[in-house]
């Protein structure tokens, strides 16, 4: 069994000095994008999907083109939900940020004010990670080590979707424990490609971190996070 996390393209938070929430991709974004696309190309997955915000989506539009696959959104993807400031001045979204960074490590999980707190985040995404890996045959067992069933151990999936987000699923797949800092956790850069494997025990599955963002496809000039 094979997971392939993919983050997607740099976006453009910013334009004309305002924020924006939800964002398309950035014209070197885009570019970004097009050559994820190629890399994957001849590749072959079971399943693909998508988180519903703008960048993910756009992110993998090369890819499943290339595939003549349709778009599957999967709503528990999304990235921790942002405060309303569409349109503030960037300033404003950039003090924020850095003064959460300051705050104390217990402090960090009520995250940015007015946005989704990230305990309820990390809840969101464990929740529906665990969900969906049930609805596929993926069930953690009752045990005090991250051992699982699988039904299908040859079973491969494409998560398309966000730093936060594909930081969380490799805490849960990995079974560490959730931080408030999981963007800093696990460094990972624009379009690239996180791989985690199934491995075999003597009574079930654990999950192995194979690559983390992967980013080979991309020459260094053009490589963002």
């Amino acid at each position: 069994m094979e997971f392939v996390l993919i983050r997607h393209a740099q976006p453009e938070w910013v334009k004309d000095g305002r924020s924006v929430v939800n964002p398309p991709l950035s014209e070197l974004g885009f570019r970004q994008a097009d050559i994820l696309g190629e890399r994957l190309r001849d590749d072959r997955f079971d399943h693909v999907f998508v988180s519903p915000l703008l960048r993910a989506c756009q992110t993998a539009a090369p890819f499943l083109k290339h595939h003549s696959r349709p778009q599957v959104i999967e709503p528990w993807l999304e990235e921790i939900r942002e405060p309303a400031w569409h349109g503030q001045p960037a300033e404003i979204t950039v003090k924020a940020y850095n003064d959460d960074a300051k705050a104390n490590a217990l402090d960090r999980w009520s995250g940015l004010s007015g946005g989704e707190p990230v305990s309820e985040f990390v809840k969101r995404i464990r929740s529906g990670c665990a969900e969906f890996l049930g609805h596929h045959g993926i069930r953690r067992q009752d045990s005090v080590l991250p051992v699982w069933d699988i039904d299908d151990p040859q079973t491969s999936f494409v998560f398309v979707a966000h730093a936060g987000t594909n930081s969380v699923i490799i805490c849960h797949l990995l079974g560490l424990e959730p931080t408030p800092w999981e963007w800093e956790r696990f460094v990972i850069g624009h379009a690239s490609m996180t791989t985690i494997k199934a491995i075999k025990l003597g009574d079930g599955y654990t999950f192995s971190l194979e690559r983390l963002s992967d980013l080979e496809h991309l020459d260094p000039a053009d490589r963002t996070r």
